[in-house]
């Protein structure tokens, strides 16, 4: 052997550890097996994901697909140590789009990039991916673990999400919206995946540690009470679509809040006039509010402010829709109604937030 074979590198002396790769692939295992559903029922490790249609039970389905990540509020797992459920947020940032195109989500696909690998805390986002994909009812059926020194630092991390669902021909979402339909909002679990580079900059502002007492939430810490998942309206909603109420069309409220993603749901001359003393405000964004002394224009453009999810349903349908919601686990509440629209902003609100 030469002297220069005898003093070559490694992949592992580059700062890659395939070894701690297989062993966080053995030890995720049980729990993405979890997750299975009918259509998917392999065993991660191939080059590829498998899923059956005719198995999940459709006859002539069009695939909705969708991709997302989780923002800066990955950062703050990263800054505490709390893991566990970023990977709830990464499945409920991509399966409420597929929802609400009027589709059935029915698997997911994960990308875990890291400058160096932790198994323990890849581990721990992986459980948190597998019970947002078993509160969606889809699938985890593969992902990619990318191990990259230089271009993370040694505890950073970055997640994306990937997943497909499935509507039968003629059924997706939106369709028939017209003025006078009742807006029905689903409230959210807090802050949910949008927004974190604004929250950062407030709890910065605000000199908190992250392990200090949250000052909305009571119990427990500003990090914990931040993290809380996003919420996951899959069931519910389905529960709905399949019970044959009519519902017109479905907005996850997101990146751009109300003004910008309500809109996107709506045809040519239809807007939407928002009551907004009937929002259910968590305390979370009064704070965020008047610690940042953010306008209530900005709130309502860069946050959910307490509504994750809008429901647009015809006015004679909205009291069933709301049974059927209730019936499922939901509080829903009437939050607006659409309107004839020529000209100027599409959402329009009367009424301040409770802040």
């Amino acid at each position: 052997m030469t002297e220069k074979q005898q003093n070559g590198l490694t992949y592992a002396q580059a700062g890659v550890d395939i070894d701690a790769g297989n062993a966080m692939v053995d030890q995720i295992k049980p729990l993405v097996r979890a997750t299975r559903r009918p259509g998917a029922d392999a065993e991660i490790g191939g080059f590829g994901g498998l899923f059956d249609l005719k198995a999940a039970g459709f006859t002539d389905p069009i695939l909705v697909a969708a991709n997302d990540g989780v923002g800066t509020k990955v950062k703050i797992a990263i800054d505490t140590g709390i893991h566990d459920t970023i990977g709830i947020d990464l499945v409920a940032m991509c399966v409420n789009d597929i929802i609400v195109q009027g589709a059935e989500p029915l698997f997911f696909l994960d990308y875990f990039a890291t400058g160096k690998l932790s198994p323990e805390v890849g581990v721990a986002i992986v459980k948190g991916i597998a019970d947002g994909c078993r509160q969606a009812g889809c699938a985890l059926i593969g992902g990619e673990t990318a191990e990259m020194p230089g271009l993370y630092a040694k505890g950073d991390y970055d997640l994306a999400g990937f997943a497909v669902g499935a509507a039968e021909r003629g059924t997706l979402l939106p369709k028939d919206v017209k003025a006078g339909d009742v807006l029905i909002g689903l409230p959210s679990s807090g802050v949910h995946s949008n927004g974190f580079s604004l929250v950062r900059r407030i709890v910065e502002r605000s000199g908190l540690a992250w392990d200090a007492p949250a000052p909305f939430a009571a119990g427990e810490s500003l990090a914990q009470a931040l993290l809380e998942p996003t919420r996951i309206y899959v069931k519910a909603l389905l529960a709905v679509l399949k019970g044959g109420s009519r519902i017109n069309a479905l907005c996850h409220i997101t990146g751009g809040g109300f003004p910008d993603n309500i809109p996107r749901v709506l045809p040519d001359g239809v807007g939407v006039r928002l009551d907004l003393d009937s929002i259910p405000v968590p305390p979370v964004f009064g704070w965020l509010a008047r610690t940042g002394g953010v306008a209530e224009a900005e709130m309502l453009r860069t946050f959910n402010c307490g509504i994750g999810m809008i429901v647009v349903a015809d006015a004679g349908e909205a009291e069933g829709v709301m049974q059927r919601l209730r019936a499922a686990g939901e509080n829903p509440v009437r939050i607006g109604a659409t309107i004839a629209h020529t000209g100027g902003e599409p959402v329009q609100t009367s009424g301040r937030l409770k802040i």
